[in-house]
């Protein structure tokens, strides 16, 4: 069975930050995680990519913990690089951006990806 993978777009050095608590989560839950941020280096021990097409491997889920207008400006970059699932987390969301994922046939989904790992944000103190 492969190890699944998932990108965390907005990832954070900065424990109290939900970006860094998702690493986190996923981390235990089993995944290959790829933190993204433009200006971070390292998150939780991890290497951290300052961008999605930098990302060598494939990669099946994305998790956005940005504005939403930068979620959606990077849609085409997530599709491009054959992600299929989207995790439009609160803040992060827009009716915009929500639609502009599907267009491009991605499954955008409004929610903590958090909660989808079994766990809950308050279980990552800081």
């Amino acid at each position: 069975m492969t190890q699944r993978s998932i990108v965390i777009i907005g990832a954070s050095a900065r424990r109290a930050k939900f970006g860094n608590k998702a690493v986190r989560a996923y981390l235990d839950a089993g995944y290959k995680v790829y933190p993204v941020h433009p200006k971070e280096e390292t998150v939780e021990g991890l290497k951290v990519y300052h961008s999605v097409s930098e990302i060598p491997d494939p990669v099946e889920v994305a998790s956005l913990y940005v504005p939403p207008q930068a979620g959606e400006a990077l849609l085409d970059e997530i599709a491009a690089k054959g992600i299929k699932t989207v995790f439009a987390n609160p803040g992060a969301d827009s009716p915009e951006l929500v639609e502009k994922g599907r267009k491009l046939g991605l499954e955008v989904y409004v929610a903590c990806s958090i909660v989808a790992t079994g766990k809950r944000p308050e279980d990552y103190p800081d």
